[in-house]
């Protein structure tokens, strides 16, 4: 179970970093997504997206 909460952890950190890219295709304004803004800066935690993405990943990989 501790390596589910890594990856998840990982992925998080990776999909913040993609995230400017990743709203063009809609990934990133789903509800679950916090957005927030802390001495004027925007931060973004992308836990829907980042489950959401992960669920499609282990649904392609049993199938392969």
């Amino acid at each position: 179970m501790i390596r589910w909460v890594l990856v998840i952890f990982f992925a998080t950190i990776v999909f913040s970093a993609l995230l400017p890219w990743l709203e063009k295709l809609g990934i990133g304004r789903l509800p679950g997504d916090l957005r927030f803004k802390l001495f004027g800066r925007i931060f973004t935690l992308p836990f829907a997206s980042t489950i959401l993405i992960s669920l499609v990943v282990f649904v392609i990989a049993r199938f392969i």
